[in-house]
């Protein structure tokens, strides 16, 4: 089927495009920059110059296509709130487009979107907080309206996803670590974040669109939880930093933005997920690529 991926030339939705190719889908992605298309069509995918502020453009670019797959994100956690409202109206939008038919449309949100109840992992049948209390969830509040009007929409949560060079928000814990002359971690440091390698979840956002089931939450997730004591000690071996512990008052000036992920304990399962999608991760751990980053 031909699929138009958001985010095609992003951490991600690269791999996804590659997973999608080499599986014989044609891939269409949207891409903001002549450079950025001709790297896309260097692996065999064609480009779709645009934006996610052209609704328009996007609405055609879905209508075009047999499924969507959108994992285009603003990371710019400064104006978090209004990049969450953002992600909302354009799942609106390509919702409208394959709206009145099956096909598949699959959006992005995190398991950090809470619900679970507090020391039990999160898993795909909890729903998450309102987008009121945690912002992300306004990609699955948007997503579940599409559903309710017959839309044939899915969720990919995605945790820490990770290879030897980008490790999600734990990246900028690295970053941090080597500005500030030490890893550290918030009170105990038994905080949990999920993890899954890139390849892994590449191949479940291609399973999920194969077997298209409206109205699934799927977990990315790896690994259920790693201890934030455990990916700063891992961070100091990697980089030769003292790890510390720090107080919650200290987390800010430290953490800055990261601080209130920092404090976060959100661990997440997905045996659902592998059971429902025969998907089984085998990539390296966290821990192990951050070790081997580059």
């Amino acid at each position: 089927m031909r699929v138009f991926v958001t985010g095609a030339t992003g951490f991600i939705g690269s791999a996804i495009v590659r997973e999608l190719i080499s599986a014989g889908h044609r891939v269409a992605g949207l891409v903001r920059s002549d450079d950025k298309a001709a790297a896309l069509e260097a692996i065999g995918a064609e480009a779709e110059l645009g934006s996610l502020e052209d609704h328009d453009g996007l609405r055609e670019a879905a209508a075009r296509s047999d499924a969507v797959i959108h994992t285009a994100f603003n990371h710019d956690f400064s104006k978090f709130v209004e990049n969450c409202e953002n992600d909302r109206r354009v799942i609106e939008t390509l919702s409208s487009a394959v709206a009145g038919s099956v096909r598949p449309l699959i959006v992005t949100s995190g398991v950090a979107v809470g619900g679970a109840q507090p020391g039990r992992p999160l898993t795909e049948e909890d729903r998450p907080l309102m987008s009121s209390i945690s912002p992300r969830a306004a990609s699955e509040e948007a997503a579940y309206d599409a559903v309710a009007k017959g839309v044939n929409v899915s969720v990919v949560r995605l945790p820490q996803v990770h290879d030897t060079v980008r490790h999600g928000l734990v990246t900028y814990a690295i970053a941090t670590a080597r500005e500030k002359g030490v890893a550290a971690y918030v009170g105990d440091g038994t905080q949990r974040w999920p993890a899954a390698h890139v390849h892994d979840v590449a191949r479940l956002y291609r399973l999920a669109l194969e077997q298209c089931k409206s109205g699934a939450v799927w977990h990315a997730v790896a690994e259920e939880g790693l201890r934030l004591r455990e990916i700063a000690e891992a961070i100091g071996r990697r980089f030769e930093l003292p790890v510390a512990s720090i107080g919650p008052a200290e987390a800010e000036a430290y953490f800055g933005w990261l601080a209130a992920f920092a404090s976060h304990d959100a661990p997440a399962v997905s045996q659902r997920t592998q059971r429902e999608l025969g998907w089984h991760p085998a990539g390296p751990g966290l821990i192990a690529d951050i070790e081997a980053s580059r």
